[in-house]
């Protein structure tokens, strides 16, 4: 699932390289994914009105309750 939140992370922003993503598991059934990116990019992750962090965030609580388990997505400054 990281991979898949790094994909969707790295198209959206200017400098790739600097998109980092941690993995923490809260629980069994939860996950934390802290995203942090290049201080430029952070407007084009966030998207007018949080658009397309809430999109984000959707996709990849779609992809954990496939696996039986919830996501959090957190885009840290």
């Amino acid at each position: 699932m990281k991979e898949l939140l790094e994909y969707m992370v790295k198209e959206l922003v200017d400098s790739p390289e600097s998109v980092e993503i941690t993995e923490e598991e809260e629980d069994d059934k939860t996950v934390i994914f802290k995203l942090k990116v290049a201080e430029s990019d952070l407007g084009k992750v966030i998207g007018k009105k949080g658009r397309t962090a809430n999109a984000l965030r959707v996709v990849m609580r779609a992809a954990s309750a496939k696996r039986g388990k919830s996501s959090i997505v957190k885009i840290m400054d």
